[in-house]
């Protein structure tokens, strides 16, 4: 997920009107962030909450919601794997007293080097946080484009968010490019533990980065899959979904997705999400074939969907824009 600015959660677009549903689902949110974080301040000074979904792996369950002041950057899943000589970071979460959090929450399980620390793809709420691992001089982990990408957008990312989360909770949150591109496949090793590092082709993005631990056949896959938080589409619609079909075939036991709960069944993570997309695709093309505008497929395209996810306002305008965009041409 990417946030540009209060307006819109990602570029600025045309918006869905709201709704008496929205203001349901920003109580459903909140309750959510109640039940599932406590209190969570701007300055972090409590631990950051990790669950052990497998041995030796572990999450943090960000909440369902966009930056603003009282969540700060704890917006996304982030995690960390545990070998027998080091550990690496799977998304450093969404800014520098999150990432500092999370780095609090590794030392209190091990004091082994944190030796990488790996992006799944750009957006800033799994990225800001990298700068917390400074004093580890890891090795920061990416696509082969991810660097390019937050190079186009690293001014953006920060002039916006500051804004929307104000500066206590932005503090020190800078964005790090990778010192290691990953073009196909790689692998890392932290000690008897191995990491299959796996480049994907344009779906959520065009620089999303898969992680899997052979150990435990867990798979981190980032934004590639949202759960409850609906998907935000920042690549192409046609991409995500044959990449979805790949996943389908993958040897995972389980997956970590980048928004929702700590872990979840492949198939049970799959099919909203390939629903979701499904749906736009769709309608999207009956609404071209019908002649419409972008502006009247905004308001008619995927509405079905609505009550499946939090935050559809927020995104949905904006993932009918792209895909609107991309399949026009088809």
């Amino acid at each position: 997920m990417i946030v540009f600015a209060r307006r819109s959660p990602y570029r600025a677009t045309s918006r869905v009107a709201r709704r008496g549903s929205m203001r349901v689902a920003r109580a459903m949110a909140a309750c959510l962030a109640i039940s599932f974080y406590g209190s969570v301040t701007a300055t972090y000074a409590a631990q950051l909450s990790v669950e052990e979904i497998a041995p030796g792996v572990f999450v943090h369950r960000g909440q369902v919601a966009i930056y603003s002041p009282s969540v700060g950057g704890d917006i996304s899943n982030c995690g960390f794997v545990i070998g027998r000589e080091a550990v690496a970071v799977i998304d450093s979460c969404g800014s520098a007293p999150v990432g500092r959090a999370l780095r609090d929450a590794i030392r209190a399980r091990t004091d082994r080097p944190i030796r990488y620390v790996v992006a799944t793809h750009m957006h800033p709420d799994h990225i800001l946080g990298a700068g917390a691992f400074a004093e580890d001089r890891p090795t920061y982990v990416g696509h082969k484009k991810l660097a390019r990408a937050l190079a186009a957008r690293a001014d953006r990312y920060l002039a916006a968010n500051k804004e929307l989360m104000g500066a206590e909770a932005f503090a020190d949150s800078r964005v790090v490019p990778p010192s290691l591109g990953i073009e196909d496949r790689e692998e890392i090793d932290l000690g008897g533990r191995v990491l299959e590092l796996r480049a994907r082709p344009t779906a959520h993005t065009d620089n999303d980065l898969t992680v899997l631990d052979r150990q435990t056949g867990t798979l981190f896959v980032g934004d590639l899959l949202f759960s409850v938080h609906v998907p935000a589409l920042d690549g192409s619609i046609r991409g995500w979904l044959k990449l979805l079909g790949e996943l389908k075939e993958s040897p995972a036991q389980r997956v970590v997705p980048g928004h929702g709960p700590a872990a979840m069944a492949p198939d049970a993570a799959i099919a909203p999400v390939e629903r979701y997309l499904s749906r736009v695709a769709d309608d999207v093309r009956k609404a071209i074939r019908a002649g419409q505008t972008l502006a009247a497929a905004a308001t008619s395209v995927g509405v079905s969907e609505r009550d499946a996810w939090l935050l559809f306002d927020e995104f949905h305008a904006r993932n009918v824009s792209a895909a609107f965009a991309e399949l026009e041409w088809e």
